[in-house]
């Protein structure tokens, strides 16, 4: 098949879209497929790289307000009809909702032979409410909007994915639109329990400047407003008054000098660390198999990478009973749920792991199954199956 890949971003930029996209993309490549992937320029202006069966070409973009490192793409409808035309792809699957799925989809039906069109979701409205000002009655206007955008936008693909069957749920309710739940996959090769040198530990250690006495609450993605950090270290704060350890902050943001900032303000600078972004490529695997615990306090993802890194390198994690959280993390088996918001109890929960460290590790090795269903080998081969399901469906259906 020829499958071309539609997105914002793609490494060198960091988001879960873009590590998805370019997994895609690489693994259907190396299965045997053509495959173009078609993103926002990480330096601005265009350029192309190819290798093998993949031709990843990058879009004009301009940089992103809101996102570290991060650039979009305006209004790309003539490089991507472009592209389109030149590859012809049988398959068109969009990562994004906006301005380059849009594109995307125009282009596709000028193509003389209108592939199978695909989406997958990667963001809800709720994500845009978190970067609004405090007033709901301007939260739900936003999401009103954004939801009646999707029963606009949705039904124009031959199917909608999401990565969890909760999700499928929410936007079913809202848009009367079923997608097909199917996950994103994790790196369960980069991301394991075994060290990838017998030294690594130490070595961490001395390099971020940890120490080697005390055990690691870790916390690593983005820091930006809906990630709501600054709940996390919080609860690391409350836990640190009665329990001994250090927090370990991986990840870099716009607030990440306010969440510097709220663990002085806390009185716990002296036992918190924060390294800004770490490559998954280099020490991220590492840091998580250096900790004894996960904790995030976000409340809308979609499939928390984090969350499946964190269970595939062993460690229990604790977080919010939120959008598809429960899905992902079994409460009191691979780690704890608690309600939104709820600073108290994470803390609770963070110390109890502290101080049981014979059920947090037996938590760590039940989150490894869940890994594991989620494997990079797993989400590559699940797509293929897909894309040939309908493409035999067209072929019936002529």
């Amino acid at each position: 098949m020829r499958i071309a890949y539609l997105a914002q971003s793609y490494p060198p930029m960091v988001s879960g879209a873009a590590l998805v996209v370019r997994r895609m993309a690489e693994g259907m490549a190396a299965r045997g497929h053509v495959v173009l992937a078609l993103a926002a320029s990480d330096k601005g202006q265009s350029y192309v790289e190819e290798r093998d069966r993949l031709r990843v070409a990058r879009l004009r973009a301009l940089p992103n307000p809101v996102r570290v490192g991060q650039h979009f793409v305006l209004w790309p409808q003539t490089e991507i009809a472009a592209e389109l035309r030149a590859f012809q792809p049988d398959i068109l699957h969009s990562h994004d909702p906006l301005t380059v799925g849009l594109a995307g989809l125009r282009a596709a039906r000028s193509l003389p032979r209108p592939p199978i069109r695909l989406l997958t979701l990667h963001q809800l409205p709720w994500f845009v409410s978190t970067y609004l000002p405090a007033l709901p009655a301007l939260h739900r206007l936003v999401e009103s909007v954004l939801w009646s955008y999707g029963r606009w936008f949705y039904p124009q693909f031959d199917s909608v994915i999401t990565s969890s069957k909760m999700i499928a749920d929410i936007v079913g309710a809202h848009t009367r639109f079923r997608p097909q739940p199917m996950s994103n996959g994790v790196d369960t090769t980069r991301f394991t329990p075994p060290p990838a040198a017998p030294d690594e530990a130490e070595s961490l250690r001395h390099k971020y400047g940890l120490d080697p006495e005390l055990p690691i609450i870790l916390y690593a993605g983005r820091v930006d407003a809906d990630k709501q950090v600054d709940l996390a270290v919080r609860a690391a704060a409350l836990a640190l008054q009665s329990a001994k350890a250090q927090l370990l902050i991986v990840g870099d943001g716009k607030q990440r000098n306010a969440i510097f900032q709220l663990a002085e303000s806390l009185g716990i600078r002296d036992r918190s660390r924060f390294p800004g972004y770490v490559a998954m490529t280099g020490d991220l695997p590492g840091l998580y198999r250096l900790a004894s615990l996960f904790i995030t306090a976000s409340e809308v993802e979609i499939q928390s990478s984090v969350v499946l890194e964190a269970a595939a390198s062993g460690l229990p994690v604790v977080t919010v009973r939120a959008s598809s959280m429960p899905e992902f993390v079994e409460d009191g088996v691979t780690g704890f749920l608690v309600s939104p918001r709820d600073v108290v109890t994470l803390a609770n929960r963070i110390i109890t792991l502290l101080q049981n460290p014979a059920r947090a590790r037996a938590m760590g090795e039940a989150g490894l199954a869940v890994a594991r269903r989620h494997s990079h080998e797993n989400a590559i081969e699940a797509h293929e199956r897909y894309y040939e399901s309908l493409a035999r469906r067209r072929q019936g259906e002529l």
